[in-house]
C-alpha cells in the first residue's frame, strides 16, 4: 500500500515544471515543492527527532503548511495540526497531551513555547533551517499502518481528543477525492478552509498525485476567496456552510467573475437548502457537492454530486451516498443496521476510519464498537443508499415527549429573507422538560413575531421556538467555521442537571 510520500513522488515525476502551490506572490513548481519537502524532513531529523515523534504546526494556510503536511509524516514523524483560534490553555493541553517535541508556528512568542524542545518560527526561522539543510532523500521510510497525524477535535462537546489517522487512512481519502472531484492536472483547487481542519487538507494528496495546483487563502474572508477565484481562475474549493453563506452575501452585493469555478463543495455540517439555492444562482457554472464525514473518517464518508439538480425533489437535503470503499449504516440501540427510512445513529466503516483516539482506550471502545465508527449523528438511509442527517444526538431537543431535530428548524428559519444566521437548541423548561430556542442574526429588520409566523407555514407548531433571540453580531464559531451551539446553550443550563443527549 501507499504512504503520504507517494503522491508527491508521482507529482514531481510527471509534472515537475507545473505549478504545485500558488501562495501570494510565491509559485512553487512540483520539483521545487519536492525539494523543499526533502529539506524539511532532513532538517527535522537533524534536530534529533526519531520515527514516531510528534511535530505540531500552528499557522495560517500557506505553502509552508503544505510542505509540513507532506514532510512530517513522509519522514515517519507524526503531524499535529493545531487550531489557530485556540486559547493558549487549549494549545498547551494539546502540546502536552501529544508529547510534541517540535513546534512550527507563525505566531509570536507565547506562553506555550516552553512546553516543547524547539520552536521554529515561520517564515524566517523555517527558511533559515531549510537553507542550511541539503535536499537528501527523506529519512525513516513509513508504512501504511504508521500514525501520520494527530488531528485534535475542537473540544466543543467536551475534552479535546487526538484523532489518530494513519497513512492508510489519508491515502484512502485521497483515492475517494479522486472520484468526487473528478480532478485533472489542469485544475486549481482553492484551499480556503483552515488547514488544521480536515476540510482544509482533504485534497492535498489528490492534487499532488495528479499534478494539479493548489491556491492558498491564508485566512478566510469571503472577499478574499472570491478575489482568488477571479484572479487565479480556481476551478474547485471546499467550504463549510458559514463560509458559503458569507460568500453568497458578498457575491450578491459585489459580484466577481467566478466563471472558472466548476465545483463548489461543502461539508462539516449540513447546509440549509436556502443557502444552497442562493449559491446555485450566484455560482451558476459550479456543481454543488455535499460531502459528509468527520475528522475520524479522514474525513469523507458520503458524497452527493450535482446537488443543485435535487434542491426541490425527494433528495433535497441529502448528504449523498457512501463514498468509494466506505460503508454507511443507521444503527439501532443494539448496534444492528436499521431498515431504510428508520432513524438511528450513523456509523461508518472502511479504510478511511481512524486508528483510534490518542491514549484514550475507553473512548476507542465507545466510538469503534462492533466494527463501526459511531459518529454521534442521527439519520436514516433510503433504499437506494442516500443518507439524510436529522441531527446530532446532542442537539436533538426532546420537548413534551416529541423529538425536534434542530436542523429542520434552522432550515425553515433560513428561508426567511431577513435571516443571515440561525442556531436552534434546547433550553430547560419546567413544563415540557426542554423548550426549542433559537438565536438569529438578522440581515435586515424583522420581529420575533414575523419569524414565528413564517415558521407556522413550514413546520409543526411544537417545533416552533418558544423564543427567538434576535441579534446583530455574528454567532460564535469554531476555527473551522462551525457555529458553536455549546456557547449559546451553556448559560441556560448552568446549575442544572445534564441535559438529555449530552
Amino acid at each position: 500500500m501507499h504512504t503520504v510520500r507517494d503522491p508527491l513522488a508521482r507529482g514531481a515525476l510527471i509534472a515537475r515544471d507545473r505549478p504545485a502551490v500558488l501562495c501570494g506572490n510565491t509559485v512553487l513548481r512540483y520539483r521545487d515543492l519536492a525539494e523543499r519537502v526533502r529539506r524539511l524532513g532532513n532538517a527535522l531529523a537533524s534536530l534529533g527527532l526519531q520515527a514516531g515523534d510528534r511535530v505540531a504546526i500552528i499557522a495560517n494556510n500557506c505553502h509552508r503548511y503544505v510542505e509540513t503536511y507532506l514532510a512530517v509524516p513522509g519522514s515517519s514523524f507524526v503531524l499535529v495540526p493545531l487550531n489557530t483560534r485556540s486559547a493558549p490553555a487549549e494549545i498547551a493541553f494539546a502540546l502536552q497531551d501529544a508529547g510534541v517535541r517540535v513546534l512550527l508556528t507563525d505566531r509570536p512568542a507565547a506562553s506555550y513555547d516552553d512546553l516543547v524542545e524547539r520552536v521554529i518560527r515561520l517564515p524566517d526561522g523555517y527558511e533559515d533551517l531549510l537553507e542550511r539543510t541539503p535536499p537528501a532523500p527523506l529519512p525513516n521510510e513509513p508504512n501504511e499502518h504508521d500514525i501520520a497525524g494527530l488531528f485534535y477535535t475542537g473540544g466543543t462537546t467536551g475534552r479535546s481528543k487526538g484523532v489518530m489517522l494513519t497513512h492508510r487512512n489519508l491515502i484512502a481519502n485521497a483515492i475517494t477525492a479522486l472520484a468526487w472531484t473528478r480532478m485533472t492536472e489542469d485544475d486549481r483547487w482553492l484551499v480556503m478552509a483552515p488547514m488544521f481542519h480536515a476540510a482544509g487538507t482533504c485534497c492535498v494528496l489528490t492534487c499532488c498525485w495528479l499534478g494539479a495546483s493548489q491556491v492558498m487563502l491564508p485566512s478566510f474572508t469571503p472577499e478574499g476567496a472570491l478575489d482568488l477565484i477571479e484572479t487565479t481562475h480556481a476551478t474547485g474549493t471546499l467550504a463549510v456552510p458559514t463560509m458559503l453563506n458569507a460568500m453568497n452575501q458578498v457575491q450578491a452585493e459585489k459580484p466577481r467573475n467566478v466563471a472558472s469555478l466548476r465545483m463548489l463543495s461543502h461539508g462539516a455540517s449540513p447546509a440549509p437548502l436556502e443557502i444552497l439555492r442562493r449559491a446555485h444562482v450566484l455560482f451558476p457554472n459550479a456543481e454543488l457537492l455535499h460531502l459528509y464525514g468527520t475528522t475520524e473518517t479522514s474525513p469523507i464518508a458520503t458524497t452527493f454530486p450535482h446537488e443543485e439538480r435535487h434542491l426541490d425533489d425527494r433528495l433535497a437535503g441529502s448528504a449523498g451516498q457512501p463514498a468509494l470503499g466506505v460503508d454507511v449504516a443507521a444503527l439501532g440501540p443494539d448496534g444492528i443496521p436499521l431498515p431504510p427510512g428508520e432513524v438511528g445513529e450513523i456509523a461508518v466503516r472502511g479504510n478511511n476510519v481512524m486508528a483510534g483516539y490518542w491514549q484514550l482506550p475507553e473512548e476507542d471502545a465507545k466510538a469503534l464498537r462492533g466494527g463501526w465508527y459511531h459518529t454521534g449523528d442521527l439519520g436514516f438511509l433510503t433504499d437506494d443508499g442516500y443518507l439524510f442527517l436529522v441531527d446530532r444526538l446532542k442537539d436533538m431537543v426532546v420537548t413534551g415527549g416529541e423529538n425536534v431535530y434542530t436542523v429542520e428548524v434552522e432550515d425553515a428559519l433560513y428561508r426567511h429573507p431577513a435571516v443571515a444566521e440561525a442556531a436552534v437548541f434546547g433550553i430547560p423548561d419546567e413544563r415540557w422538560g426542554e423548550a426549542v430556542h433559537a438565536v438569529v442574526v438578522l440581515r435586515h429588520p424583522a420581529t420575533e413575531e414575523e419569524l414565528c409566523e413564517h415558521l407556522r407555514g413550514i413546520i409543526a407548531g411544537y417545533k416552533i421556538p418558544k423564543r427567538i433571540d434576535l441579534r446583530t453580531e455574528p454567532l460564535p464559531k469554531s476555527g473551522a467555521g462551525k457555529i458553536l451551539k455549546r456557547e449559546l446553550r451553556e448559560p441556560f443550563w448552568v446549575g442544572r442537571s445534564t441535559r438529555i443527549g449530552n
